[in-house]
């Protein structure tokens, strides 16, 4: 069982964790949380819309997003929890989508797929719930298309204010809530072959956060040059008299 301490509070998530949480919220996602996050997943998908190919939803839940997505997209979804991909099959079969190639339980840290295999990747409220976020952030980058787009939305911190004092107060309650209250942005930004291109605040009041980045393997490439290079200029550093 994959087990990670969170950076905040020295809480612990793993997929346990995970699959019991929602285990939980299976019955009454659709008209709880579903509802908070309705706006930001539309306004994702519209975006996702004007792409064209092969698209993985990393987290697709109870599957709220797959009647969105415009029929000339090949969808592919995966979730953690058997529970809500039940849901998900329901739904897919209630809506006729025939664009939906497969729903499947997948761990969103090893996913199952070929490198380069979708042209768009996208995990919505996600990436808080994971046990390990740079894992996931390492094979969303590995399974997109080489100029394919990687979407993240999700809730990321804040330092400050009121609404980080609440943050920080519920971030040992990380294992029982299934996520992570304190979670910075700069944990999803260390992708080497990943360009942010885009960030925009979503509804309600700004809680939650789109990113779109590009996936761009020679940028992977000129950075690790650059780290050899001065990793080797370091080696042979001339000494002075």
């Amino acid at each position: 069982m994959q087990e990670i301490v969170s950076k905040a509070g020295g809480s612990v998530i793993d997929l346990f964790d995970v699959q019991r949480a929602y285990r939980r919220w299976a019955p009454i996602y659709d008209l709880t949380f579903g509802r908070l996050v309705e706006a930001g997943r539309r306004h994702a998908v519209e975006i996702i819309n004007r792409r064209k190919g092969s698209v993985l939803e990393v987290g697709v839940g109870t599957g709220l997003s797959l009647p969105r997505y415009g029929r000339h997209l090949q969808i592919t979804g995966i979730d953690v929890s058997p529970d809500m991909l039940k849901k998900a099959r329901g739904r897919v079969a209630q809506n006729g989508l025939d664009n939906v190639s497969g729903l499947h339980e997948m761990d969103a840290g090893n996913l199952d797929f070929p490198d380069e295999e979708f042209d768009t990747v996208v995990a919505m409220y996600v990436i808080t719930v994971v046990p390990d976020p740079e894992q996931v952030m390492r094979e969303l980058e590995r399974v997109c298309a080489p100029g394919g787009e990687v979407v993240l939305v999700n809730h990321f911190s804040q330092e400050e204010g009121i609404r980080g004092f609440i943050e920080r107060l519920f971030a040992p309650l990380a294992s029982t809530l299934g996520w992570r209250p304190v979670f910075p942005m700069d944990r999803v930004l260390g992708s080497r072959g990943l360009r942010l291109t885009d960030k925009s605040s979503l509804r309600p009041l700004g809680l939650f956060t789109m990113l779109r980045f590009v996936k761009q393997p020679d940028l992977a490439a000129d950075q690790k040059l650059q780290t050899e290079t001065v990793a080797s200029q370091a080696r042979f550093k001339p000494v002075r008299a």
